[in-house]
C-alpha cells in the first residue's frame, strides 16, 4: 500500500506494517466512537427507540396492519385484517429493562454508524488497489449500506410484525396465557432484523465471488429450483403461519434478491470473458 506525499511518483514511499497497523488501529477507533456517539444518542432517546420503534409492531395501529387490513377488505380475505396486541409484554428480571434499552440502543448505534464504518474501512482499503479495481468498486459502499438497510426495513415492516403476530397469538391450550419476556421480545426483534439485512447483502456476496471465480451464471441457474426450496423454506421460518399469503410475501423479495445476483454475476462473467479474449 502506498500514499502519496506530493504528485511526484520519486517521492511515493511504501507504508511499512507498522504504519498500516497504525491507519486500521486508527479507522477502527473512528469507527467505535461513530456507534458509541449514534448509541448514546438514540439511548438518549428512549421514548422513541421504544414507544415509536421497538414496541410499535405490538399495536394495531401499526402501518403494516392497517395496510394488510385494506388489502384484506378489497381482496375478501378478512384474515389479514390482524390484531397483535393479544399478549402482554412483561420484565420478569430486575435489570431487564435496563438490559433491554442498552441493547436496543448499541444495536441502533451500529445500524445508523454502518455507512460510516464501512467508509473507513473503505478508505483504508482504497490505496493498496488499482485503478481498476478501485474504479470497479466504486459505490460500494453506498450499495452495500442500501442493501443492509433495506434488509432491515423489510424485516421491520413486514418480516418482523408477521412473526410477531403468529408467535405471539399462538397457543397450545385456552388454559395457558402469553406474557412475553421483554427481553425475548427485543432479542426476536433485533436478530431478525440483523438476519434480514445480512441476507440482503446476497447481490454483493454473488458478486465477489463471481469476480474471484468461484462461482458462475451457469452454476446459478443451474440451482435456481434448489434456491426457490431454500427460499420457500426461509420464508416457512420468518413467518411460521400457516398463512400461505404471509410467506409469498417474504419470499418474493427473496427471490428478486437472487435474480438481481443472477443478473450481475452474469455481467460481471461476460466482462471477466471479454478481458480474457483481449
Amino acid at each position: 500500500m502506498k500514499f502519496s506525499g506530493s504528485n511526484d511518483e520519486d517521492d511515493e514511499k511504501e507504508m511499512t506494517f507498522w504504519e498500516h497497523l497504525d491507519e486500521l488501529r486508527g479507522s477502527l477507533w473512528r469507527i467505535i466512537i461513530a456507534i458509541l456517539v449514534t448509541s448514546i444518542g438514540a439511548f438518549a432517546f428512549k421514548g422513541v427507540l421504544f414507544d415509536d420503534i421497538i414496541l410499535a409492531p405490538k399495536s394495531k395501529t401499526f402501518i403494516t396492519y392497517r395496510a394488510f387490513c385494506k388489502l384484506g377488505e378489497w381482496l375478501s380475505m378478512p384474515s389479514l385484517c390482524v390484531d397483535p396486541s393479544h399478549f402482554q409484554l412483561i420484565n420478569i428480571s430486575l435489570a431487564g429493562q435496563f438490559t433491554s434499552h442498552m441493547n436496543i440502543s448499541l444495536i441502533a448505534g451500529l445500524i445508523v454508524a454502518l455507512p460510516y464504518a464501512l467508509w473507513e474501512l473503505w478508505r483504508f482499503i482504497k490505496p493498496g488497489l488499482s485503478d481498476k479495481e478501485i474504479k470497479g468498486s466504486r459505490g460500494v459502499v453506498a450499495i452495500v449500506s442500501l442493501l443492509f438497510v433495506t434488509g432491515v426495513l423489510f424485516s421491520y415492516f413486514i418480516a418482523a410484525p408477521l412473526m410477531i403476530n403468529f408467535l405471539g397469538g399462538y397457543t397450545v391450550s385456552d388454559a395457558v396465557t402469553n406474557q412475553i419476556a421483554l427481553t425475548s421480545y427485543v432479542s426476536s426483534i433485533t436478530m431478525m432484523t440483523l438476519l434480514m439485512g445480512l441476507l440482503f447483502e446476497l447481490p454483493v456476496l454473488i458478486l465477489f465471488l463471481t469476480r474471484i471465480g468461484l462461482i458462475t451464471p451457469k452454476h446459478l441457474r443451474k440451482y435456481r429450483k434448489h434456491t426457490v426450496v431454500g427460499i420457500l423454506i426461509v420464508a416457512g421460518v420468518i413467518t411460521p403461519s400457516p398463512d400461505v399469503f404471509s410467506q409469498v410475501i417474504v419470499a418474493i423479495p427473496l427471490y428478486a434478491l437472487f435474480e438481481l445476483s443472477l443478473a450481475l454475476s452474469a455481467r460481471i462473467y461476460r466482462k471477466k470473458q471479454a478481458a480474457a479474449a483481449e
